[in-house]
């Protein structure tokens, strides 16, 4: 983990993807100690939510080899995340999408704002945590500059389609299928649905940022009304054509 003027940075192979730590305040031991603690948890995380392990507690669950009792409480605080958005998104975001129990959409983001948080506790206010390009970010990288993320133009992976700039707390998470193709699922019919290149959604925190962002995607052409209605959120879109939208607030965050 090695140590820079500016603060500390790490990067962690994990959950089938990258994790990246970028911690702009003095590493003080309490935030070395909360960095590994925060690397031990997505690993943990990853033993209990991973639908590749036949041996995870969600895939257990899933095949009815353990009850919801027999499984640690990180499990039921995903689920009734879930739950949560399953309600604020009239049911687009679904952890049963195709019939098989998969939180997927709401775990990478539940445990990278997890690890953020980890940070925070241990005294680093200024902090980017990236998971797999879902980032929830603390503070400001140095006292004068605001964080700016630039978010991948789908269609044109060596061009930005914008940057976000912030000075404060926020999440950044996007949906597409530049990476994974057709993966999301509409869970009213259970069919891999690709109504966007890619969906952003900017919000305060990253699980229901993610969550939101997955059901605005499988959401479609009621997206924009609905992400309009959210408090506190706001989304860019691309279209597989190449046009865009943008709600209405999100022109606060761009530069």
């Amino acid at each position: 983990m090695p140590e820079t003027v500016a603060g500390l940075r790490h990067v962690e192979h994990v959950m089938g993807t990258v994790f990246s730590f970028d911690i702009r305040d003095r590493p003080t031991p309490a935030i070395r100690r909360a960095l590994a603690e925060a690397v031990r948890q997505l690993h943990r995380a990853d033993a209990v939510f991973s639908t590749y392990r036949a041996d995870s507690h969600i895939s257990r669950l899933d095949r009815g080899h353990i009850r919801l009792e027999d499984c640690p409480p990180e499990v039921h605080e995903v689920l009734s995340l879930s739950a949560q958005a399953s309600y604020a998104s009239d049911g687009w975001f679904s952890i049963v999408p195709a019939g098989r129990l998969d939180p997927s959409g709401l775990v990478k983001g539940w445990a990278t704002e997890a690890a953020s948080r980890l940070l925070h506790e241990a005294g680093a206010h200024h902090t980017c945590v990236n998971g797999g390009g879902d980032i929830q970010l603390r503070g400001r990288p140095a006292p004068t500059n605001p964080w700016r993320i630039g978010i991948t133009h789908p269609l044109r992976p060596q061009e930005l389609a914008a940057v976000v700039t912030t000075d404060h707390d926020l999440a950044v998470a996007t949906s597409g299928t530049a990476e994974r193709g057709a993966h999301i699922i509409n869970p009213h019919t259970g069919a891999p649905v690709a109504p966007f290149a890619s969906l952003t959604v900017v919000g305060p925190r990253l699980t229901m940022t993610d969550a939101y962002a997955t059901a605005a995607f499988a959401r479609g052409k009621s997206a924009k009304a609905w992400l309009e209605r959210l408090d506190g959120y706001e989304a860019l879109a691309i279209l597989p054509d190449g046009q865009e939208w943008r709600t209405e607030g999100f022109s606060r965050y761009v530069t």
